[in-house]
């Protein structure tokens, strides 16, 4: 399962999930569906959201290990 950090990232740059939103072009639904872990973004839109904080993709996206 496709884990993330994109909540905490947008908590230190007290960030909204609408502020990250105009900042990849994206939508606030689908920066929800994200940081949930209902949607895996795109890889063009995983660039974005690693840009928009500054950081590496792997940095904010991560495999879970099954259990």
């Amino acid at each position: 399962m496709l884990e993330n950090r994109v909540r905490e990232l947008r908590a230190r740059f007290k960030w909204t999930q609408q502020d990250l939103a105009e900042a990849i072009g994206a939508t606030r639904q689908t920066i929800g569906l994200i940081e949930k872990g209902h949607y895996a973004p795109s890889i063009s839109l995983a660039l974005k959201i690693s840009k928009a904080f500054n950081v590496t993709v792997e940095e904010i996206f991560y495999l879970k290990e099954e259990e």
